[in-house]
């Protein structure tokens, strides 16, 4: 568990000891610059252990101190001073400080009196959200990159992780977006925070604005305990919003707001908290056609696209497929306990020639399929689904590349009859995908087709399309 320790010391030497000190790789240490507005910035400091020294003690601490512990996720506060006060060390543990350490102690001795206070601190804790597990640990160069367009995607992606700014990554369904944006974290100077990553898609209005900014106890009905939302958790760390374009309207106000002040509020609070995050987004959506449709705020997209990047569909670089392959097998089988090694030649031919509508997610789970079936020390073509080994059904993006590709039965065909069938095929797939991205919002779909809510019905109807069957 990471612990946030914030130290409050005028001395610089201390500060600096302290710092030293308590660096590790489980903790997130920052200094207060501004020991002048201490008092003033304390119920926004973000924490989990407050080290102070005794001459910010003033007249009124022993009242900030009971007010700062009734707050929610207070921290605990450990008080530095060389003088034996038996009376001011009574009151300030009776208002709620942990510990008084003396700091001309040596290194060993306040070493081991900070760890003592970390493992409490670890023990009392608990997860206080249920977010999206941590991805297992990810680096930039896990992107496989034969292909010329992985290529130059690969090469700007150092100098981007190294920046703070903040990251719109676009992409289908299935590219790897959220593994793109944990390797960016991972090598950036964020990496020993927390990567927080949130489905905006997932969860109705209510609960999002819950799960981003938190809320107090008695917020609203079944709100009994105050809670901490996504931004603070990924307080010195990256928050990673994933499908950005289906945030509604309301909440995409907030978050222009925390993105422009570094404030959040929690619900049915009015103080402001300063959270210290990078923000990372992720769509599949045209978020450019979404603004024009009214639907995305184009302040809020402009914030958030400062720098772009467009994660190559695997159909785009199918001469990265072989060396994937290799390395989803050496990686899936000790976790799925399989022995299978290699593919044959016959096998991998047919992996490079399919065009994966669901990309880099689609291909591993068909190389787990294929090593659970495989009944030897390699995947052959029996192992694969028949939807990549058997016929394939041509779409008009290979025919664009591949002319030859044309079906027969429409080289059959006055060229009439040919063009109405495309037209069929075309406006078919453009409705099943529009009323995927819309998840089966009629009205929505229809405004962003340009037509009416009636006629999108009578095109529905005519392909057997139900806005049911779009609905997560």
């Amino acid at each position: 568990m990471l612990s946030r320790i914030t130290i409050a010391v005028t001395e610089d030497r201390l500060r600096e000891k302290l710092s030293k000190l308590l660096k590790s790789p489980d903790t997130v240490v920052e200094s207060l610059a501004d020991h002048r507005r201490f008092w003033k910035k304390i119920s926004r400091i973000i924490c989990d252990i407050l080290i102070m020294s005794s001459d910010l003690i003033r007249d009124k601490t022993l009242d900030e101190i009971q007010t700062l512990q009734k707050l929610p996720d207070a921290p605990l506060i450990v008080v530095l001073s060389e003088e034996t006060d038996d009376r001011q060390n009574a009151q300030l543990i009776s208002a709620g400080c942990d510990t008084i350490l003396n700091p001309t102690l040596s290194n060993r001795k306040l070493g081991g009196a900070f760890n003592a206070i970390l493992n409490r601190q670890r023990k009392a804790s608990r997860p206080k959200l249920a977010v999206r597990p941590k991805l297992a640990e990810a680096d930039i160069g896990d992107f496989v990159a034969e292909s010329t367009t992985m290529k130059k995607f690969v090469k700007i992606l150092p100098r981007i992780a190294k920046s703070g700014s903040s990251v719109l990554i676009l992409g289908e369904t299935g590219v790897g977006k959220e593994r793109l944006a944990h390797a960016l974290h991972a090598e950036s100077p964020r990496a020993p925070g927390p990567f927080i990553a949130v489905h905006c898609g997932a969860l109705p209005e209510s609960l999002l604005e819950s799960e981003l900014f938190g809320h107090e106890q008695g917020a609203f009905t079944g709100a009994t305990k105050a809670r901490r939302g996504c931004f603070e958790l990924a307080h010195q760390g990256t928050i990673f919003l994933d499908e950005i374009g289906e945030m509604p309207i309301h909440l995409q106000s907030k978050l222009l707001r925390v993105l422009e002040s570094r404030e959040i509020h929690r619900i049915g609070s009015e103080k402001a908290i300063t959270v210290d995050v990078r923000i990372m987004a992720a769509t599949n959506r045209d978020l450019e056609a979404e603004v024009r449709a009214k639907l995305f705020r184009r302040d809020l997209y402009y914030r958030l696209n400062v720098v772009s990047l467009m994660v190559p569909p695997l159909r785009e670089r199918l001469k990265d497929i072989p060396q994937l392959v290799y390395s989803y097998i050496d990686y899936l089988g000790p976790r799925i306990g399989c022995d299978v090694s290699d593919i044959t030649d016959e096998a991998l031919k047919s992996l490079c020639s399919y065009s994966w509508p669901g990309n880099v997610r689609e291909l591993i789970n068909v190389i787990e399929r294929a090593m659970l079936l495989c009944e030897g020390d390699f995947i052959t073509i029996n192992d694969l689904p028949d939807s990549i080994t058997g016929p394939k059904e041509v779409s008009l993006g290979e025919l664009t590349h591949n002319p030859a590709a044309l079906p027969e039965e429409w080289l059959r065909k006055p060229l009439k009859d040919a063009r109405k069938d495309i037209l069929v095929r075309f406006e078919r797939s453009y409705l099943t995908t529009l009323l995927t991205s819309t998840k089966g919002r009629v009205g929505e779909a229809a405004k962003k087709a340009g037509i009416d809510s009636k006629s999108l019905y009578d095109k529905m109807k005519k392909y057997g399309l139900n806005k049911k069957d779009f609905r997560p």
